[in-house]
């Protein structure tokens, strides 16, 4: 069983980030003890150096490994340069030859806009590796902060990827397992063909819908099945579907 905490859009900040409700957070995450946490991006307000300075002390506080690519207000202010030298490389490859899957992160931020964009190098690549996948059928996990497709409950549609169309085309004809999004600070789940594309809440931003409240999802993944678990912080978990894995 592969268990995957999906935590997106902090907003770390001196007024939008709700420290007590991540600090909770935390706490039932490592008390689930995933593999390995994936953040879709938004981890600042502003992108300022302070603001990645006190999501790396925040992000410690993790004990499972974390592997984040970075979201339209973390490129701004020279954010996009910041993250990588604070948290990472924003495009990276995670695989697992043991247990047969890759997760794969891209950077879908442009500096100081809201609007993103995969970008035609990062698309050669994405299609490069995405090959290699099919070819060795391994369960594939895309990520990335922009929403693909439009969110239910979210108002005026706005701020998809410019390239939406061409990603989409690529992640559904490669038969991608489960691509991975946040950004709308909604939790949502599509299933278009055989790839389900799924929307993180924010874990700690103070900016919600209506009476929502701040979550993350949780991903157990067995040799047969994906189960997706919506995680309300201070509540119980809700099941948002099972599903079966592709076939190859």
């Amino acid at each position: 069983m592969l268990t995957i905490a999906h935590i997106s859009d902090l907003h770390v900040s001196d007024s939008d980030f709700n420290e007590d409700v991540f600090l909770e957070a935390v706490d039932e995450i490592n008390a689930l003890a995933p593999d390995f946490i994936i953040l879709t991006g938004d981890l600042t307000n502003k992108g300022y150096y302070t603001q990645f300075e006190k999501v790396k002390q925040y992000l410690e506080l993790f004990d499972a490994p974390i592997f984040a690519v970075p979201g339209n207000h973390d490129a701004r202010n020279l954010g996009d340069e910041t993250f990588e030298e604070l948290i990472g490389e924003a495009s990276w490859k995670l695989a697992d030859k043991e247990n047969k899957f890759v997760v794969i992160g891209l950077d879908s931020s442009l500096p100081d806009l809201n609007e993103g964009s995969i970008g035609k190098p990062q698309k050669l690549w994405l299609d490069h590796q995405l090959d290699e996948c099919v070819i060795n059928e391994l369960f594939t996990i895309v990520a990335f902060h922009h929403h693909i497709i439009p969110i239910p409950k979210t108002g005026r549609e706005r701020n998809v990827l410019l390239d939406a169309g061409d990603i989409l085309k690529t992640l559904v004809d490669h038969e991608v397992d489960m691509v991975l999004v946040g950004h709308k600070h909604v939790p949502n789940v599509w299933k278009m063909n055989n790839t389900l594309i799924i929307n993180a809440g924010s874990i700690s931003s103070k900016k919600l819908r209506g009476n929502d409240v701040n979550s993350y999802n949780i991903y157990y993944i067995d040799e047969t099945t994906i189960n997706i678990v919506l995680k309300k912080v201070g509540k119980e978990p809700i099941s948002l579907g099972q599903y079966p894995k592709n076939v190859y």
